[in-house]
């Protein structure tokens, strides 16, 4: 019986939380209780169309995150694994990790640091990957966003851009393996390299392969300032009686 393309997520935790002022990562805070990393890798366990997680962690905290993993019985997690010294870095890594899996299954990249991700988001992001190479969850901007350059004083600004035609990225951001695979390979040849997504990597590399955008939600807060985590335990509790918490 033909089956679909087997999907695969990458939680990704590299950074070190120096914008938090934590002593360790960012992603071992608690949030309501548990470990923000624990609550991203429940939306991916919780998604149907989900069908094995990777962990990409800062090397010195691998064990930390096996325990955790162990502790909340997570049957899909597979692998935890050392990341990279960049984002970029990490997401090569993920996708290296999947070496075995083909050209036609999907790479689902998402920061440890979006707890709030709902199991209905990222099964849109799958979904949206049966017409594109590449897709990438994503709000519009509530603010107006200006272009700056130098100017005689300062900062002037440039230009201002169509709110309507902005958006901003959020994750997880999905993949046809091939796609990742021929982007990150060029990238990573590249030694003028600057990247901050993995959707801005396929644009800048593939330039012809189209990238859609997903509906986001403006509760996938990435916690990265001091403050972020009681934001985000507020929109965890305002959540919970709706459908479940991460529904």
């Amino acid at each position: 019986m033909p089956t679909g393309p087997r999907v695969i997520a990458a939680v990704l935790a590299g950074g070190v939380g120096a914008r938090m002022g934590a002593d360790g990562p960012k992603q071992l805070l608690p949030l309501e209780g548990r470990p923000i990393i624990e609550h991203s890798i429940a939306a991916f366990e919780a998604c149907p169309d989900v069908d094995e997680i990777i962990v990409l962690m800062v090397p010195e905290y691998l064990e930390r995150v096996g325990d955790i993993v162990a502790r909340a019985g997570f049957t899909k997690v597979s692998a935890v694994l050392p990341g990279g010294a960049t984002r970029t870095e990490t997401s090569y890594a993920a996708l290296s990790a999947m070496a075995s899996a083909a050209d036609t299954d999907i790479a689902l990249l998402h920061d440890a640091a979006r707890p709030l991700i709902r199991p209905s988001t990222i099964a849109a992001c799958v979904a949206a990957l049966d017409s594109a190479g590449a897709a990438g969850v994503a709000v519009p901007s509530a603010d107006t966003v200006v272009r700056v350059a130098p100017g005689r004083g300062g900062e002037a600004i440039a230009d201002v851009p169509p709110r309507t035609e902005l958006r901003r990225m959020q994750t997880p951001q999905g993949f046809r393996l091939g796609v990742a695979r021929r982007a990150y390979e060029l990238a990573m040849a590249d030694p003028d390299l600057v990247a901050t997504d993995d959707c801005g990597v396929v644009l800048r590399y593939l330039p012809d392969e189209e990238v859609l955008t997903v509906p986001g939600e403006e509760s996938n807060i990435k916690v990265t300032h001091p403050g972020d985590v009681e934001i985000a335990e507020a929109l965890l509790r305002r959540t919970r009686g709706r459908t479940g918490a991460g529904a």
